[in-house]
């Protein structure tokens, strides 16, 4: 008892420093802080930037090439389940990692979700067309094409948010074009060549439909996107939605639509779902489609960790840069044929992306000396919002590609 109560009188002894003859006290030095303890190393990882670049490009690969192997199956006519598939393991994802405290979101509000259905809607439309071109397309051309979303996000901030397009982004998106027409004439002369036939008739023909086909949902895909991208933007604007409230809110309601879609727009019968899934083949496509669905949550996790450890412009160099990783992997792991005008356009889509986020990194400089100058106020309107939202809205994109 006594030791107990020597403990708690020390607790509260005050320093009163060295007296002095008149009786006063000299102030004593105060105590030096103990030094904060040492970061753990999940801790100091959640905060390495290379890191988050590392984990964005291998979680974009992982989720191109899951899709691409679910939908490389000819017979394979099940998109809306797929998509299902994937938006249900994404929901139960955050779902559970909120319910843990590992994140926080927003609770469902009616009001809310009403508001957000129509980017619902056109989330569903970007990710079908999606399935759909990468079904009839290869990796690489798909990515190329993809670009092309670019050039068509930007435009619309031009028109609708007061965004401005630099000459060095306006040079990037034409090598864009340049590549996807390179990457259309390769796959049609590839065609021709390996059938050596009419291209009006017989096994040419077969194959350069099967790429029209392509290059029309490419094109479906690349006005959904950005659609989607724009039309999210403006909606966040009044909602104030983080990224997990944008991935919870997307996936819900989502979810009923590809289900009802599925149910009533597919063939579920024996047949068909043997073809889909070969009974040989079976668990590995069940696998597939599971992690099709973790690599979508991945590349949602990861987009909004490399934004919030990096910057926005470095997110945009790193986006533009890994269409060449994505591209490769393409050629590797589907045993693609390499030709010289594929490699062409992948190299002329690799520039084009070196051009785009040289282009961002200049317009991010050149606004900061405006408003270093103090000139933006005398600036009028429209001028005000030259820096492009297309690496924001790009990250909203695939935070919401479930």
């Amino acid at each position: 008892m006594a030791s107990g109560e020597k403990s708690s009188r020390e607790e509260h002894v005050i320093e009163l420093g060295e007296r002095q003859p008149g009786g006063s006290y000299v102030e004593a030095e105060p105590r030096p802080l103990p030094p904060p303890p040492p970061p753990s190393s999940l801790a100091a990882l959640a905060q390495n930037p290379a890191a988050s670049i590392a984990f964005y490009c291998g979680s974009s690969i992982l989720m191109t090439c899951a899709n691409k192997f679910i939908v490389n199956n000819k017979a394979f006519n099940l998109p809306f389940f797929m998509l299902s598939v994937q938006t249900s393991v994404c929901l139960f994802a955050v779902t559970t990692a909120k319910a843990t405290g590992y994140i926080s979101f927003r609770d469902f509000n009616a009001g809310e979700a009403k508001k957000w259905f129509p980017i619902a809607l056109l989330l569903i439309g970007m990710i079908y067309t999606s399935a759909k071109a990468l079904q009839y397309l290869s990796v690489p051309v798909y990515t190329i094409f993809k670009n092309l979303t670019i050039i068509l996000i930007a435009y619309g901030e031009v028109l609708w948010f007061g965004g401005s397009v630099t000459s060095t982004a306006l040079f990037s998106f034409g090598l864009m074009v340049v590549s996807s027409l390179i990457a259309a004439w390769a796959d049609i002369q590839h065609a021709l060549q390996s059938f050596g036939g009419d291209a009006m008739s017989g096994e040419a023909s077969e194959a350069i439909s099967t790429l029209n086909a392509g290059y029309l949902w490419m094109l479906f895909n690349c006005f959904c996107s950005a659609s989607f991208v724009l039309g999210m933007r403006k909606r966040i604007k009044l909602t104030n939605f983080t990224d997990f409230d944008t991935m919870y809110y997307n996936n819900l309601l989502s979810l009923p639509i590809l289900l009802i879609c599925s149910l009533f727009l597919e063939n579920w019968s024996a047949e068909n779902l043997a073809l889909n899934f070969p009974a040989g083949s079976r668990t590995y496509y069940a696998f597939a489609l599971l992690f099709t669905g973790l690599s979508s949550m991945l590349i949602s996790y990861a987009s909004a960790w490399c934004v919030r450890v990096t910057s926005s412009t470095t997110y945009s160099m790193v986006g533009a840069l890994n269409k060449l990783p994505i591209a490769i992997s393409g050629l590797i792991f589907f045993n693609e044929v390499v030709t010289l005008g594929k490699v062409a356009a992948i190299f002329v889509g690799f520039v084009s992306g070196v051009v785009y986020a040289v282009a961002k990194v200049w317009q991010k400089e050149r606004d900061q000396g405006i408003k270093s100058q103090g000139i933006g106020s005398i600036l009028p309107s429209s001028m005000k919002q030259t820096t492009s939202a297309s690496v924001q809205s790009m990250r909203d994109s695939m935070s919401s590609n479930a």
